[in-house]
């Protein structure tokens, strides 16, 4: 995470300390969603007495949720690399895992509270996401992605290939939200192995299922092709 890494004892205890406050964020957002968190709540479930210590390390809120992507993609991206280098990159089944294979193994850590946080801010309503907010050597493993999907799909129009990645990202991000929080409550789940065949099983017949008559009926060339969301920085 940007900030979180220098010399001397000083650099290292403001690391320690904004670390802290970013992992008690991602969990409190998690669990309240942002709107139902204050900052003052997030210093003191960090264990920090000074009652400013997130404005004084992050400024504001939209601040914070930005650092916990910083804090969560560089890792995610490293693993992401060491799959794709494993696997044919004109491979749709592969290109999907690679790129969503490691928040799924993110979201089955104990101290990672990662995967229900993104299914929380999705309907926050935050103006411009944070991921827009991010260095481009970050951005660009998730652009790289929508682009390599879409042309992985030529046989939905273009129009709708956005938006059926965004959909099936939030699936991946719904989903595996859903299992942490069984997994915390003690709630039965399919053992991971299984989980993980069926997920994607799904995720790529969602992507890859045929465009109806019906759709392609409401469909106009008018339509604008959407942004992508980036459900799954």
């Amino acid at each position: 995470m940007a900030g979180m890494a220098g010399g001397g004892t000083t650099s290292v205890v403001i690391a320690s300390t904004k670390e802290q406050l970013v992992r008690a964020a991602e969990r409190l957002f998690a669990e309240h969603g942002v709107d139902g968190v204050s900052l003052r709540q997030i210093g003191i479930e960090a264990g920090n007495a000074n009652k400013s210590a997130v404005q004084y390390h992050f400024g504001s809120k939209e601040n914070l949720i930005q650092a916990i992507f910083e804090f969560r993609v560089p890792h995610l991206t490293r693993r992401r690399q060491l799959l794709a280098a494993q696997r044919p990159p004109d491979d749709l089944r592969s290109c999907v895992e690679c790129y969503l294979l490691p928040v799924v193994e993110e979201a089955e850590h104990d101290d990672s509270y990662y995967m229900t946080f993104l299914s929380q801010l999705e309907p926050a309503g935050v103006g411009e996401h944070p991921f827009e907010r991010m260095p481009d050597e970050l951005k660009g493993p998730t652009h790289d992605f929508y682009r390599q999907v879409s042309a992985l799909l030529p046989d939905v129009p273009e129009v709708l290939r956005s938006s059926r990645i965004d959909e099936a990202l939030a699936i991946c991000t719904h989903i595996s939200s859903d299992r942490a929080r069984s997994r915390r409550h003690g709630s039965p789940v399919l053992p991971y192995a299984l989980y993980v065949a069926n997920l994607f099983d799904g995720i790529l017949g969602f992507l890859e299922a045929p465009v109806s008559e019906a759709t392609l009926a409401a469909l106009t060339e008018a339509a604008p092709p959407l942004r992508p969301r980036f459900a799954v920085p």
